[in-house]
């Protein structure tokens, strides 16, 4: 039995949960959705949404994992036995995710070496799909790609060997070393990209408000969403990490600092993106719209046609770029991966080694699926379904959940206010109880309406014009799957819950 060790600092926690919510997406994703939605006017409603959905949620899973000492599904089953299948469903979405992760931060080891000799040559957008990834139509599997092969392997030999070191002596450490220096990398990156010829023109792109888009409810939207998305809330990773936190451990400001952390260094991200947005558009002759581009096109084929193009030390910049995604996408790895690992320690009495083995080493082998020449279809249509009707869905019925089903907020609150500085008042409850319920709800019946349509609208096709089976087996199947699992995991017998107690109870003293 695991002898769960506290955190050995407040820092050392706060640095464990921004670097769970600093992952890949936010060096990509929130630029172009700022960009999409507004420019600078999208700031008021990604604010607006940060003080009512994405700090009110992270207050709430602190709560929870603090209060009840336990992962997930342990926490959930303790706070109703009928509930614990949310936390496997949870754990579940979280392993998921963690299989085709830990694949993108190979493709950014690998492209970290090939920065030393800018080795994807001028055609950077063939050099990704053929060249290196050997693409494959979708559906078919093909061989497994030795250039993503072997990165995957090391990123996993150094999630594991860290998660075998534990909370303190593995993530904590970690995490002190790669958060410090993602951030001193990035603002190396954002300080040379601010003064490239172009860079004004880029910002001005990325800040110019356009007021009328707040009228559009898309846009609060793509707000809700992009919180949602960028905090890693509602996927058991807050919950598991706040349950190691000692008894007196100020929960709201904890919360406050990853979520402006997190939302510090997606506007970092914003501001670095564009300025080489706006080079590269100036090197073209062209205007910056017709350069924005997003995922992994932004990350794998743009940035390495930006850096062709940089004026010297190009083969520096490029280093510092990827090895940024590296670091970011190892701390985000480890949070995910740590939910499973804390799930399976506390159902099933076993060692953490053993759990790191089992629930690791299985993510591990599933992983390469997507380190095969089909790989990065599966990965495209497997994350957007598993985010959508996974992350999303369950962001909603954690919610619902809690507020009206439990009725947990009055009492959550009374534990938060207890132990922390910021004291909770209907702010709280209200966004909790009404705003973020009501555009969740809107959001996934929304995405719904859209897929199905989609499904049975044979001109428009699925999601990206993926085949139907395609899109059954690799997108539907894997998100109602998540839930299936967790289901099934809530129905087998606790073996550790007495036990698990008691060791956490001894620990926070």
């Amino acid at each position: 039995m695991e002898n769960r060790s506290q955190w050995g600092t407040r820092a050392g926690f706060i640095m464990a949960a921004v670097g769970s919510a600093i992952g890949l997406g936010n060096i990509w994703r929130f630029p172009s959705v700022a960009y999409e939605n507004g420019g600078g006017a999208f700031f008021i409603p990604y604010l607006f949404a940060l003080l009512t959905a994405g700090i009110p949620i992270l207050i709430m899973e602190f709560t929870m994992g603090h209060k009840y000492r336990g992962s997930a599904p342990l926490t959930y089953s303790k706070m109703n036995k009928k509930s614990e299948f949310i936390g496997w469903w949870a754990v579940a979405v979280a392993f998921v995710i963690s299989t085709y992760y830990s694949v993108i931060i190979a493709w950014a080891i690998s492209f970290s070496v090939f920065s030393f000799k800018l080795s994807w040559g001028t055609d950077t957008e063939s050099f990704l799909f053929n060249d290196y990834l050997h693409l494959a139509d979708p559906g078919q599997i093909g061989g497994l790609v030795p250039g993503v092969l072997i990165p995957l392997i090391i990123v996993w030999i150094l999630v594991l060997g860290i998660l075998f070191k534990g909370v303190k002596k593995g993530i904590e450490i970690a995490n002190r070393i790669f958060i410090p220096a993602l951030v001193i990398i990035f603002l190396i990156i954002v300080i040379r990209a601010i003064t490239l010829p172009g860079a004004i023109d880029g910002l001005n792109a990325f800040f110019e408000p356009d007021f009328s888009k707040i009228a559009e409810p898309g846009v609060w939207v793509a707000a809700y969403g992009q919180i949602f998305f960028s905090l890693s809330i509602a996927f058991a990773i807050m919950i598991t990490y706040s349950s190691y936190l000692p008894k007196k451990s100020d929960i709201t400001n904890n919360a406050f600092i990853t979520g402006f952390g997190n939302s510090s260094f997606e506007l970092l991200a914003g501001i670095g993106v564009f300025s080489v947005l706006g080079f590269m558009a100036a090197q073209q002759g062209v205007s910056v719209d017709e350069v924005v581009a997003g995922g992994v096109g932004l990350a794998f084929v743009v940035f390495p046609q930006i850096i062709n193009q940089f004026p010297a030390l190009n083969e520096l910049f490029g280093v510092l770029f990827f090895l940024s995604l590296v670091l970011a996408g190892l701390t985000s790895l480890m949070s995910i991966t740590e939910t499973y690992v804390a799930g399976l320690v506390d159902k099933f009495k076993i060692s953490r080694g053993k759990a790191v083995l089992f629930g690791g080493g299985l993510a591990a082998i599933i992983s390469l699926l997507f380190a095969t020449r089909g790989g990065l279809n599966f990965l495209d249509a497997t994350d957007y379904f598993i985010n959508q009707f996974g992350v999303a869905l369950l962001g909603l019925v954690e919610v619902i959940f809690v507020a009206w089903g439990l009725r947990k907020l009055g009492e959550f609150k009374a534990h938060a206010n207890e132990i922390s500085d910021i004291r909770l008042g209907s702010w709280w409850t209200i966004s909790l109880g009404f705003i973020t319920p009501l555009v969740l709800g809107y959001m996934m019946y929304g995405l719904l309406r859209d897929n199905l349509t989609r499904a049975f609208d044979t001109p428009t096709g699925n999601y990206e014009g993926y085949p139907d089976f395609f899109i059954l087996y690799s997108g539907w199947f894997v998100a109602i799957a998540a839930l299936v699992v967790g289901v099934i995991m809530s129905l087998s017998k606790w073996k550790t819950a007495q036990r698990e107690e008691e060791s956490r109870a001894k620990e926070a003293k």
